[in-house]
C-alpha cells in the first residue's frame, strides 16, 4: 500500500490534498538499536513504520528501571503525540527492535498541514480520538483481563510479535513477568499438540 493511502485510511483526507501532504514525508531507514525518538527530546515527528518493529519504552524519574509501554508494527503511525503537538518533553524512549523502514514528517511540516487543508483541525482531532480510543481499551483490558486473558488477546490481535520480539518486552507490554508469560505460552502450545494428537488419532 502506498503512503497516500496510508494517510488517506488514517486521516481521512481527501484524495486533492494526498499528493501534497506525501511530499512532506521522507523515507527514513533505521537501523536496529536505533533510536526515532528520546526520553526528553524537544522536537518530535509523525512516523509511519512501513517495516520492522519499534519499542516504547520509558525510564522513570528515580529508577534504571525501563517501562515497557508498547510495540509499534509494520502499518502504524508512531509517535509521541504529546510532544508533537504540545511541545512537552518527549516522554517516551522509540528505538528499533529490527532494522525498520519509515515514513517520517517532521514536526515542522507537520505544523504546515493547516495551511492548505481546510478541514485539517477536525480531522486531527478524530485521529488523536482514535489513538485515545485505542489506548483506553487497552487500559481497560489491563485492570480487567486475568494474565491468560491478555495473551490470548495479543495472540489473536498481532500473533506474529511472539516471532519478532523479545519476551521480556512482550510480558512487560503486557504487565506480566517474563516467567509468567513462559508459564502461560507452554500451557498453551502444550494444549495446541493435544488438540493436534487428537486429530491424528481420528484420522487415523
Amino acid at each position: 500500500m502506498e503512503l497516500t493511502q496510508y494517510i488517506q485510511t488514517y486521516f481521512g483526507i481527501d484524495q486533492r490534498y494526498l499528493s501534497t501532504i506525501a511530499e512532506l514525508f521522507e523515507i527514513q531507514p533505521l537501523s536496529k538499536g536505533d533510536f526515532l525518538l528520546k526520553q526528553g527530546q524537544a522536537k518530535g515527528n509523525l512516523s509511519f513504520l512501513q517495516v520492522g518493529y519499534l519499542r516504547f519504552f520509558a525510564t522513570p524519574p528515580h529508577s534504571d528501571k525501563e517501562v515497557t509501554q508498547w510495540i509499534g508494527a509494520s502499518g502504524a503511525f508512531v509517535g509521541d503525540l504529546a510532544n508533537l503537538i504540545f511541545d512537552t518533553p518527549a516522554r517516551w524512549n522509540i528505538q528499533a527492535l529490527t532494522d525498520c523502514e519509515l515514513y517520517m514528517i517532521s514536526q515542522d511540516n507537520y505544523r504546515k498541514i493547516e495551511t492548505f487543508i481546510p478541514q485539517w483541525h477536525r480531522l486531527e482531532k478524530l485521529f488523536i480520538a482514535k489513538c485515545f480510543i485505542t489506548l483506553e481499551q487497552r487500559i481497560f483490558d489491563l485492570l480487567s483481563l486475568s494474565a491468560e486473558q491478555r495473551y490470548d488477546s495479543l495472540m489473536q490481535q498481532d500473533s506474529h510479535l511472539f516471532n519478532a520480539v523479545p519476551l521480556q518486552y512482550l510480558a512487560a507490554m503486557l504487565h506480566m513477568t517474563p516467567e509468567t508469560l513462559s508459564r502461560i505460552r507452554q500451557k498453551n502450545l502444550l494444549d495446541i499438540d493435544q488438540v493436534t494428537l487428537y486429530y491424528l488419532a481420528l484420522s487415523l
